[in-house]
């Protein structure tokens, strides 16, 4: 007697092979989401897109309709994530999804509500079906303990899925000027593997605190990029987790990353949610550090110290070192460089290679060259031609924008 037997593709024989496996996840808004599932190590795409919905054609206007924000036929914002289950298991890309948004929020992650926010996990096979149960009921007893609510996620196979429109697809990074949504709880199923986090040098003085995000966010590795990595400033700068923040008194929401803090003996002072541009985080850091000052309006509103003001007494007969941006940290001139003018402002034959722009200044019925901090783009002063010692170039500096580091 003849059996029967089952006709597999190449495709499918292939995949079988190479254990290439897709599962789709929703976890609220799929633009974060898409591109934490692909700064993942074995995942080979992640697609964001709509599933699990009925009754209209799945695009983004229509499940973004207001009649449709609790509609239980409305489609959910997913990603489809392609794997290889030999370099990442089904298990591992499950718990990254649990502990990255709050499973335990009814249709909305945050500040999104809507059906089409939901919590939900879409399977491929019977084996996906029972890792995600099993990682469900592990993970609630966790959020138990830590005082949060049932899980509300959604495990079924998977009917259908529909591609987002192709400006949804790597959103992030072609909108480098926002945030990351992070709704994590703060929840893992390692705690071992938590590191215990110690804020007491946090809790006096001016401080700057960044948080990140624990997955891939473009935003966040674009502002350490941009201004982080070259920050130097005397104020700290620290960089923690939402869930890091233990003993510290913060009133700004810390689900976006990055959420800028200015905190002041461990209370926040400020906050800014999303990516600051390099300009944003000095006019910030200003107002922080120096408040309502003539340092301040010389740094943003390009003024003038008074001549033989009290910071140009003492930084006139300074020992041997070097003259930095108050702000940034970043060197701008050298005491063998400084010499008496009699004018009353800190002069200088040179800067610091590189450390400042010229600008045209006509103020004042004036044609002069204003200098600036290339670090951080304060106003300095201006540059004199021919009008140092030895007909060398004179940079007239304010002081109160300058902080002294002797040499060693």
């Amino acid at each position: 007697m003849m059996t029967a037997s089952k006709v597999y593709s190449q495709d499918t024989m292939q995949n079988a092979t190479q254990h290439i496996e897709t599962i789709v996840l929703g976890s609220g808004c799929f633009w974060g989401a898409e591109k934490r599932y692909e700064a993942l190590d074995g995942v080979i795409d992640a697609v964001s897109g709509y599933a699990d919905g009925e009754g209209f054609k799945a695009t983004y206007k229509n499940i973004t309709r207001q009649s449709r924000r609790f509609d239980d036929n409305n489609y959910a914002e997913v990603v489809k994530v392609t794997y290889n289950s030999n370099e990442i298991t089904t298990e591992s890309l499950l718990k990254h999804y649990f502990e990255n948004h709050d499973p335990t929020q009814l249709n909305r992650q945050g500040n999104d509500v809507g059906t089409q926010y939901r919590s939900t996990i879409l399977t491929s096979n019977e084996q996906q079906q029972q890792t995600a149960i099993e990682l469900k009921q592990t993970y609630q007893v966790k959020l138990t303990a830590a005082g949060y609510g049932t899980i509300v996620t959604k495990i079924k196979p998977l009917k259908k899925f529909y591609a987002a429109e192709n400006y949804h697809q790597d959103y992030l990074k072609k909108n480098p000027n926002g945030y990351c949504p992070d709704h994590s709880t703060g929840v893992v199923f390692d705690s071992t593997n938590k590191p215990n986090v110690d804020n007491s040098a946090l809790l006096t003085n001016k401080q700057i605190v960044v948080i990140d995000a624990k997955g891939y966010c473009p935003y966040c590795e674009k502002f350490k990029k941009e201004v982080a990595n070259n920050y130097q400033g005397t104020i700290p700068m620290t960089f923690r987790y939402a869930d890091e923040l233990d003993g510290l008194t913060i009133k700004t929401p810390t689900w976006a990353t990055p959420t800028l803090l200015f905190i002041e003996n461990g209370e926040e002072v400020y906050g800014r949610q999303g990516y600051v541009s390099k300009d944003e985080f000095y006019k910030a850091l200003g107002a922080f550090k120096l408040g309502d000052s003539e340092a301040f309006r010389v740094a943003f509103h390009a003024r003038t110290d008074s001549p033989y003001c009290k910071q140009y007494d003492i930084f006139k007969n300074t020992p041997e070192g070097v003259f930095i941006d108050k702000l940034s940290g970043a060197p701008l001139f050298e005491t063998r460089d400084r010499f008496n003018s009699g004018t009353g402002w800190l002069s200088f034959t040179q800067a610091v290679k590189g450390s400042v722009t010229m600008h045209e200044d006509n103020s004042y019925g004036m044609q002069r060259i204003e200098l600036k901090s290339k670090s951080s783009g304060i106003h300095l002063g201006h540059l004199f031609p021919g009008e140092g010692p030895q007909g060398k170039d004179r940079y007239c500096i304010n002081a109160t924008v300058l902080e002294f580091v002797p040499a060693e």
